[in-house]
């Protein structure tokens, strides 16, 4: 591999000179020599990279490989985005001598951790730890006598008890601070052994824990901060009568406890050493909040709900002027700094962004004062402590005390406000480029959900957020990576925010995420579908995807995937890079794509209704294509379908209107319409017919409009009871229903039917043909009457004496049917219409002259289409003889004829 990097060169005044460098040489062929930079300055570069970055720098060249094993550079070590097995683990430990402190994430790297044997190790820090055990923490802890800080949390420990505390007592006499989560039991020989053999333990934390031994940690005098937050079985009785033997104790927090006021009276009182009492979420409390005026609390602090924070720890700062700036100037720090002060103020803010995280997490009702009111500065003042674990968990706490609604991702408009008040979105566009992947990770998770938010989102995008988000996605930490993700998907559900998504490379990452990670990464998959199921909505978004390979990517998540979530966004990915019609090619793309229909097909049999939805909506989509419609019957798409339609009619009206929608697309086919009716879909369509849901009520009417075209369906609908729906449909407030009610009607009973209906004895022949005729005079009125709905008669017979344009232009207008300008029509479907116009029911002729005004209308979509095609037909003379017909016929074909004129002049 060659180190070095060819020089960029620049024009005039601009020329780079690096003739005074003495560490960059050029060489003959005007090369920078990179490795020839001193160590120290190499140094330097590593200590700005991730891990991964800093290993994969080292490999690529002898002296970078010197440089980049110096232990200075492992003195932390973070393992949570990396799943490590004994062997990696292994592989590390040459390079772990001197590391100080490890994170790491319990579900992939517990039992590996101990193939670390760094001897100086000072701070073990593990998330979601449910299955780390006793034995394995045993052993840990007996490799690494030096700790000093133990934190396993915020998950529960589920599978430590305390034989694993006795053991950290035993191995680790030099703790300093324990903090545990979720311990079912915490007895006294555990507590005591801590006192006994941890004499600089200074702080504890049994957090959300359900059973601790009050007395015995009365035993433990070094305590200076003590948390029992979530603690639920506490017998506060014993607290007040032992704990007050805790000489040194001066911070306590009793958040989201039960915790009653007598109890904190007494504490208060005989707690001389103590300063803060934090008291979140504790109903007892709250229940009279007069009681704790600065008198009856003895001077102390009390942080809860009722108190301002900033107002409370402000005395504390007497050289700070603004309240709401004492954790920055603590930071900042003075001239004199007060180590008793730094210590304190580091357990403040850990118990801060502990109980603010729980709390948005639990979203209780009543919150929005305290948020607004002071919530949301401490969140963001918690971004920008030194504390690695406060800045993620304050993060955090960002992205989830805006969610109001997870599943249908609503954000509370007024808390993201207070986020974004003070340039505090920069401050967290800052820290997605942290080369903390853990802090990145929330940070840009914190951005991808208030991004839901518009206003939010603009912000974000006026300040560079979609090009970082782009760049965040391809990141090789898979948790930034789905986080990025996840920003792209909910900034691209504003059309404003496609193109530059698209101009910063952000399609091509999210499909390279699906090839990335097709296994074991379900978060990042459905984010990456999610957004280009956003983009392909957008036309040129969309083709730039099939560009990028995402129709291959897509496909194969549908047909591999297994996840529900990420199986919805697939095929909804699908349905919108199909739902562009003639605009670009991506319906036919899809539809060419092996094993794309066979997906859809068996995903519309999925056990998940949104899932369902989804595929029918493509199916919907791809049936428009012919050589799709065709492939979809081939592979069982009818069939399919049909159980689908048979299937949903309790379900969401979303899901009913893509069932039917896809029978539709489907039915356009003669064969296939006889299928469907074969398959049982008239009796489920003629019941989603009646729906209350104008949607559900069009899509099925057109499937039935197609399907009554063929005879045979024509019966079938007419014995199932449909003429009465039909009728109904008629009348529907949507237009479009209506309309194609009429037509199905209409085709029922321009006569091709009768001989079907007539079948049997002359006796029954008889009966069938007068019953046959009660039902067509009902569907011929209820017809004309629809047609009357959009022109009167008054304005009808002025038309049918007169050519005049005006007065034509305004039949035209008010029988104009928009969304049936929309339809496109094959010249069969034509057809069908121009022969109607000869039919011996003159309401037959007037309902085929309006159908044909309708798709011939200047501002029809496909009217040069549909126009093009009656000429091919001849259809001229048939309007022209059907324009000295009485009426409504007379004037509807007149206006066809014009709008034939009009499209021939264009």
């Amino acid at each position: 591999m060659n180190h070095r990097v060819r020089r960029k060169s620049a024009k005039g005044p601009q020329k780079l000179d690096l003739s005074d460098q003495h560490c960059l040489k050029l060489n003959e062929d005007d090369f920078v020599d990179w490795t020839r930079l001193p160590d120290d300055t190499v140094i330097q570069v590593f200590t700005r990279l991730n891990y991964r970055d800093r290993a994969n720098l080292s490999s690529t060249c002898k002296s970078w490989r010197s440089v980049g094993s110096s232990s200075c550079l492992w003195r932390t070590l973070d393992l949570r985005a990396h799943r490590c097995d004994w062997g990696f683990m292994h592989s590390l430990a040459s390079r772990c001598s001197n590391l100080q402190k490890l994170r790491f994430r319990g579900s992939d790297n517990t039992d590996s951790l101990i193939n670390i044997r760094a001897k100086n190790l000072k701070e073990l820090s593990g998330d979601y730890c449910r299955v780390l055990t006793d034995s394995t923490l045993a052993v840990i802890v007996a490799r690494h006598k030096l700790l000093e800080s133990i934190q396993l949390g915020p998950d529960f420990c589920e599978r430590i008890t305390s034989d694993a505390i006795v053991a950290i007592a035993f191995c680790c006499p030099k703790l300093k601070k324990l903090r545990l989560s979720g311990i079912q039991d915490v007895n006294k020989e555990a507590i005591n052994a801590l006192a006994t053999h941890c004499p600089d333990l200074h702080e504890i934390g049994f957090i959300d824990c359900i059973k601790i031994d009050e007395v015995a940690l009365g035993n433990v005098v070094s305590l200076r901060f003590l948390s029992v937050a979530g603690t639920t079985d506490v017998k506060w009785d014993l607290v007040g009568e032992n704990w007050s033997n805790l000489p040194n104790l001066e911070g306590l927090d009793v958040s989201r406890t039960n915790v009653v006021p007598s109890v904190v009276m007494r504490l208060f009182s005989s707690l001389k050493s103590l300063k803060l009492l934090c008291a979140f979420n504790c109903p007892s409390l709250e229940e009279d909040t007069t009681v704790y005026t600065k008198t009856n609390r003895h001077g102390k602090m009390m942080l809860s709900f009722f108190i301002d924070t900033f107002k409370e720890l402000f005395p504390m700062f007497p050289d700070t002027e603004n309240e709401h700036a004492i954790f920055s100037d603590w930071r900042n720090g003075s001239k004199k700094k007060d180590g008793n002060l730094d210590e304190f103020m580091t357990w403040v803010e850990w118990i801060l962004s502990h109980v603010l995280l729980r709390l948005a997490e639990a979203n209780p009702d009543g919150l929005d004062p305290f948020w607004l009111n002071q919530g949301a500065d401490l969140l963001l003042n918690l971004l920008q402590s030194s504390q690695d674990d406060v800045q993620e968990r304050a993060a955090t706490g960002l992205a989830t005390f805006v969610v109001t609604d997870d599943v249908n991702t609503s954000i509370h408009a007024r808390r993201a406000e207070a986020v974004m008040k003070g340039g505090d979105i920069q401050l967290l566009l800052d820290l997605a480029t942290s080369w903390k992947e853990g802090i990145q990770s929330e940070a840009t998770k914190a951005i991808a959900n208030l991004s839901v938010n518009p206003a939010f989102a603009k912000s974000v995008a006026a300040a560079g957020g979609i090009t970082l988000l782009a760049s965040l996605a391809k990141s090789m930490n898979r948790l930034v990576a789905e986080e990025g993700a996840g920003g792209l998907w909910n900034l691209s559900v504003g059309e404003e925010h496609k193109g530059a998504i698209a101009e910063a490379g952000g399609i091509k990452a999210l499909v390279d995420l699906i090839f990335k990670w097709p296994r074991g990464g379900d978060g990042v998959l459905e984010r990456a579908a999610g957004a280009l199921a956003n983009l392909a909505a957008d036309d040129k978004c969309s083709m730039e995807i099939a560009t990028a390979g995402g129709i291959n990517a897509l496909v194969t998540l549908a047909r591999k995937c297994k996840h529900e979530r990420v199986q919805e966004q697939a095929t909804r990915a699908l349905a919108n890079l199909t739902a562009h019609g003639d605009s670009n090619t991506n319906n036919v793309a899809v539809g060419q794509e092996a094993g794309a229909i066979d997906a859809l097909i068996l995903l519309v049999r999925s056990q998940h209704a949104t899932v369902r939805q989804e595929a029918a909506g493509a199916l919907w989509n791809l049936s428009f294509d012919d050589r799709n419609r065709e492939r979809i019957a081939l592979v069982g798409g009818v069939e399919a379908l049909v159980a689908l339609a048979q299937s949903c009619a309790n379900a969401d009206p979303s899901l009913q209107e893509r069932a039917a929608g896809a029978l539709w697309g489907l039915s356009v086919s003669e064969a296939n319409s006889i299928a469907i009716g074969r398959e049982g879909g008239v009796p489920p369509l003629l019941t989603l017919a009646r729906s209350l849901m104008e949607d559900v009520q069009e899509t099925a009417a057109g499937a039935l409009w197609n399907l009554a075209f063929n005879p045979g369906n024509a019966l079938r609908i007419m014995e199932d009871g449909g003429v009465p729906i039909l009728i109904s449909v008629c009348s529907s407030t949507s237009e479009m229903a209506g309309f194609m009610a009429a037509l199905a009607l209409a085709y029922m009973f321009d006569g091709r039917m009768d001989e079907y209906a007539l079948v049997g004895t002359s006796a029954e022949g008889a009966s069938k043909s007068a019953r046959l005729e009660i039902t067509r005079i009902k569907a011929l009125q209820r017809i004309q009457a629809f047609l009357f709905t959009f022109a009167d008669s008054l304005t009808i017979n002025a038309a049918s004496l007169s050519s005049a344009p005006a007065l034509m232009a305004q039949v035209a207008e008010s029988a104009r049917i928009f969304e049936a300008g929309q339809l496109r029509c094959s010249g069969a479907e034509i057809g069908r219409f121009v022969s109607m116009l000869r039919n011996q029911h003159l309401v037959l002729r007037s309902c085929a002259a309006f159908t044909l005004l309708q798709f011939t209308d200047p501002g029809a979509r496909h009217a040069a289409h549909h126009v093009k095609l009656l000429q091919e037909s001849g259809a001229a003379r048939v309007l022209r003889a059907a324009a000295s017909a009485p009426r409504e016929a007379k004037v509807f074909a007149r206006i066809v004829l014009r709008n034939m004129e009009h499209q021939q002049i264009a």
